[in-house]
């Protein structure tokens, strides 16, 4: 810790600000968690295979939030994803109740503050035990 600080005190001027957090583990899969308000259903969670995979491959799944634990692992269920999860090809089950407990926070996010609009963690990087948002974004509304 003491190095990571002295590196920081000579690479950054005075009042600049860094977040330094652990490396994520090689290994793992990308997931993704999401969240958005539609304008007919409310607030929606959503999981899938993150990365550049939603993108082409567009596999997800969708539930009302906040999502109980036990409707979190049948989205799981639904997805590539969760198969990905439970180990393929001689690689190693990962951590697939790390996403079920993203989900479910991330459904309570929005269940319990409406100035909260999207919530998109991607990729949620998924290793063998737990799980690390690499890049997290929200979108907060000002409601009156």
């Amino acid at each position: 810790a003491e190095e990571v600080r002295a590196a920081f005190g000579r690479v950054v001027r005075p009042g600049e600000q860094a977040l330094v957090q652990r490396m994520v583990p090689p290994g793992g899969v990308e997931a993704i968690v999401g969240a958005h308000r539609d304008p007919q259903f409310g607030p929606l969670v959503m999981v899938g295979l993150g990365g550049v995979y939603v993108e082409v491959l567009r596999e997800i799944a969708f539930r009302l939030a906040p999502p109980s634990r036990e409707e979190a692992r049948e989205m799981l269920g639904e997805t590539a994803l969760g198969r990905l999860l439970a180990g393929v090809r001689g690689q190693p089950p990962r951590d697939a109740e790390a996403v079920v407990e993203a989900l479910c926070r991330v459904g309570w996010l929005m269940a319990e503050f409406p100035q909260v609009a999207e919530v998109d963690l991607n990729p949620l990087i998924v290793g063998e035990k737990g799980a690390w948002a690499v890049d997290v974004r929200i979108v907060v509304e000002a409601r009156p």
